[in-house]
């Protein structure tokens, strides 16, 4: 097992990785927090899996627990199941010591950690993410939302759990298609900030693919370490932290106008990262061999790269309401090597459209 640190002052908090460590989620809650209740907010399938690991760890260590389940899928992330949590915590009598526990992927996280942080003002969460996706990116940094129809993510708070536990033997229930999704979230921090993950990527994408530990382990764990580091110098995503959206502007422009649920979070960012790649090459910010290797690698991958035909007036409007938006005026996080982006706003509207193919 290893432990990092997402270092915030009297806000840090640690973030465990390793097989076979959820036993152990209930002494972790119990150092960092003085209450003795616990809502574990998940998804049926999840719960049958894995819920009652959870709930005997947290009883060992001295926990009253109730368990709150909300129906799987994107679509969940809205206001009904917002207020769901809510009316369980009333309904257990939780008080701001009480912990709500968001055991599953990124959609429970996102909504056990918004509501979380509304309640009373806010009350301690944990992190027990059972995805790749979730353990590599979202169950970190204290990113927590809801969706609009119009924008995904764009109701939410920073709010930082108290900690999070990473058993990485929980990879091994995932569907296909949800383990290659998460594959999209480790190709974008190789892109952005490692290049020396990214070739670790190209060369070991099939023994990763495989779970294999010696393969799979090292590359989580720096995934976390340059959230964690990025987090630490820019919580707020007031500017070095906008690089972990690379993909993610025109990625959810593809969830919201295909209907959340239909196209995985990750195979969105798959395509987005492509189109923001050759927007890159478009403008001569980086080489055609540069785009091509992202594209490539995301195709071995089994991950969808082409961009799908989106009507021009949505998409304009999505595109506007993204979270990097400033003054009215988009922001795209480019590649300039595998290793290093940039963020630029001085992107022609033409030249973008043309660059994703809609007209």
């Amino acid at each position: 097992m290893r432990t990092l640190t997402v270092d915030l002052g009297e806000r840090s908090y640690p973030i465990h990785i390793g097989a076979g460590i959820l036993p152990r989620l209930g002494g972790w809650l119990a150092a960092a927090i003085p209450g003795r209740r616990a809502l574990v907010v998940t998804q049926p399938n999840i719960d049958e899996l894995y819920g009652e690991t959870v709930r005997d760890s947290l009883t060992a260590a001295g926990f009253a627990v109730a368990t709150h389940p909300v129906p799987q899928g994107e679509s969940s992330k809205c206001v009904a199941e917002f207020m769901g949590i809510q009316d369980a915590l009333f309904a257990f009598g939780a008080d701001r010591g009480t912990a709500v526990v968001a055991l599953g992927g990124g959609v429970i996280g996102d909504l056990a950690g918004f509501a979380a942080s509304t309640y009373m003002r806010g009350v301690p969460y944990v992190q027990v993410p059972t995805t790749l996706l979730s353990q590599v990116d979202s169950s970190v940094g204290g990113k927590t939302a809801i969706n609009h129809p119009q924008a995904k993510n764009i109701i939410g708070a920073f709010y930082q759990p108290v900690t999070v536990v990473a058993d990485t033997d929980t990879l091994r229930t995932l569907e296909r298609r949800e383990l290659l999704a998460g594959v999209a979230e480790v190709v974008k921090y190789g892109v952005i900030r490692d290049a020396d993950l990214f070739a670790r990527l190209e060369r070991d994408l099939a023994a990763i693919l495989a779970l294999e530990p010696a393969a799979l382990a090292p590359v989580i764990h720096r995934c976390c370490a340059i959230k964690a580091e990025v987090v630490a110098a820019d919580e707020r995503e007031g500017g070095l932290r906008a690089i972990l959206n690379f993909g993610h502007t025109f990625g959810h422009a593809v969830e919201a106008l295909s209907g959340y649920g239909t196209v995985l979070h990750g195979e969105a960012v798959a395509m987005g990262m492509v189109a923001a790649a050759r927007l890159a090459e478009r403008l001569g910010l980086c080489s055609a061999s540069l785009s091509d290797r992202i594209r490539n690698l995301l195709a071995r991958a089994g991950l969808p790269t082409d961009y799908p035909a989106l009507p021009k007036d949505g998409f304009l409007t999505t595109i506007g309401h993204d979270k990097k938006t400033v003054a009215g005026q988009p922001r795209y996080v480019l590649p300039t090597e595998i290793g290093r982006v940039e963020i630029r706003a001085d992107v022609d509207e033409a030249v973008m459209l043309e660059v994703v193919g809609i007209t």
